[in-house]
């Protein structure tokens, strides 16, 4: 019961951001399935006429309720060299008493072309909407609730005083992505910059009367397809974020078996520095994309959840039923 509090305070520490000017975002270990929460500048940057994505994560399912985050996604591309779209996403911290709801809609401007096919673009997009927070102070369990003889009380005060438990903003971000497209090149790099929370918004759980504010989130991510021969190619990827005094940096490699003409096998894995293994597999079948993986911790964290770990699970659409595309269709910058 006692290693149960001490993760809870552990977890609970690090998503309240009054205690730390630290990373507080959701994020998934299959970022790059989550297109529009990586990049705005990835909005519409499909070979098709709209996408649906949708990830799922969920994490410590050993200590009650486990924290669960969903994120869903459309967006579509336009013959005027403009992407739309549209993303939410939600993430709820367990028992923990904490609640993040983010929901953006966004646009692209795609007109930066070049080469013989042009198909090597340089794409930029913003992001708009809103950031909204919720605490449930009666749901935390804190070291000060516990009593060495009774165990926990929950009829004790947790010692926590929260003035406000709801805060909703304007959130904004932008990004720019380069990808080189072309089916016919055994090389096709892409890479990325994107930056979230541009606005800032002020931090209403802060208790100590400072003016403290949700830092940006900056990061990089890039990657380049290398095609062997026209039944495999290898997706070596990376990402380094950092918000505030945290950071995280993943490497990764993907390879993509051609079966048969409407089915691909994928499978690969990623290295979260400091963290966790990530294992992943899935398929491609016609226009839908799934995707399993479990992380697998490699920290001293792995001592206290011993043996829950996180699983996620992704899934994709393309609609390409009315966009006519060339010959030598581009290649989108992602699994």
């Amino acid at each position: 019961m006692k290693r149960m509090f001490i993760v809870a305070i552990i977890l609970w520490s690090s998503l309240l951001p009054r205690l730390a000017v630290a990373q507080v975002d959701p994020h998934f270990s299959q970022y790059y399935a989550y297109p529009l929460w990586l990049n705005p500048a990835l909005t519409g940057v499909i070979d098709g006429d709209y996408r649906i994505s949708g990830n799922y994560r969920n994490q410590w399912a050993n200590y009650g309720k486990p924290f669960s985050t969903a994120g869903v996604s459309i967006d579509a591309a336009t013959d005027k060299n403009v992407g739309v779209g549209l993303n939410v996403m939600n993430m709820s911290a367990g028992d923990a008493g904490y609640n993040y709801f983010n929901a953006m809609a966004s646009v692209s401007y795609s007109g930066v072309k070049f080469g013989r096919t042009k198909t090597s673009q340089i794409v930029f997009g913003i992001n708009a909407g809103l950031i909204n927070r919720r605490l449930d102070p009666a749901k935390f369990q804190t070291g000060s609730q516990y009593q060495p003889v009774t165990g926990f009380d929950p009829s004790i005060f947790n010692g926590e005083n929260v003035n406000k438990t709801n805060s909703s903003q304007f959130d904004a971000g932008a990004g720019a992505v380069y990808f080189d497209g072309n089916p016919n090149h055994m090389l096709n790099p892409f890479v990325g910059f994107a930056a979230a929370h541009l606005t800032q918004p002020k931090d209403f759980f802060a208790s100590d009367g400072t003016d403290r504010r949700l830092p940006v989130r900056y990061l990089v991510h890039g990657g380049t397809k290398i095609k062997l021969n026209e039944r495999l190619s290898f997706t070596p990827t990376g990402l380094y974020m950092r918000q505030g005094n945290a950071e995280e940096t993943v490497a990764g490699v993907y390879a993509s078996l051609l079966v048969n003409p409407e089915f691909d096998f994928l499978v690969g894995g990623n290295y979260r520095f400091n963290d966790a293994v990530i294992p992943f597999a899935g398929f491609h079948f016609k226009n839908f994309v799934l995707g399993l993986s479990y992380d697998a911790n490699t920290s001293n964290m792995r001592r206290l959840v011993n043996g829950s770990q996180s699983f996620e699970i992704s899934l994709s659409f393309i609609s390409r039923k009315r966009r006519m595309l060339n010959e030598e269709y581009f290649i989108c910058p992602r699994l």
